[in-house]
């Protein structure tokens, strides 16, 4: 499985047309991209109906800058794109979970809430690779150190360690572009908006 995944690409044009060269050259199975696709909802529906033209598989949650009431409503219009936020998507032998949003928080209480959900779907598809994609990185890794200090999330790291993920797709901290950290047996990965392609 070839993943194309990025985050917090913020509305750039010249941003999106590098990924999108990326795209079309190397030829992903699917395309994740964990939040921050627009600047405050400016050029968001552009930018989700470009992605759809791909025609490959376009999976998106919504981060700090976007709402999850109108990232949903465009994507329910569109045919190659899945609105990931607190849902599932099976590729092949792959399962993608989301939860997007948030990226300023230590805990985030809606996580929690769904974490059962998740937990059940990971069980009735043991076997398969799971991929969690977040907006908000996880707690004490390298994708959420700013200085000396860590500023992730505390509930994506207990769920990542209470459960089988295989990898996990987070951005938010800009300062940490490209960068991978391990949690157990789970890679995680800030890609950055130029895209990083992920073989699984």
């Amino acid at each position: 499985m070839k993943i194309l995944a990025f985050v917090d690409m913020h509305a750039l044009l010249k941003t999106f047309k590098r990924l999108k060269k990326k795209i079309k050259k190397q030829k992903p199975d699917v395309i994740v991209c964990a939040g921050d696709l627009s600047i405050f909802e400016q050029g968001l529906s552009y930018l989700l109906k470009e992605f759809d033209k791909l025609k490959i598989p376009f999976l998106v949650i919504h981060g700090n800058h976007e709402t999850q009431t109108t990232m949903k409503k465009i994507c329910s219009k569109l045919k190659n794109t899945v609105f990931l936020h607190k849902k599932s998507y099976i590729l092949g032998n792959y399962l993608f979970l989301g939860y997007g949003g948030g990226g300023f928080s230590l805990t985030e209480p809606g996580l929690k809430k769904i974490s059962k959900k998740f937990k059940d779907l990971i069980k009735k598809n043991e076997g398969k690779k799971i991929i969690l994609v977040t907006h908000a990185p996880p707690y004490k890794t390298k994708l959420d150190r700013l200085g000396k200090d860590y500023c992730g999330n505390k509930t994506i790291r207990e769920f990542v360690e209470k459960n089988e993920v295989d990898l996990l797709i987070c951005g938010h901290i800009h300062e940490n572009y490209g960068k991978e950290d391990k949690i157990k047996k789970t890679k995680a990965i800030n890609p950055g908006p130029y895209g990083k392609m992920i073989n699984i």
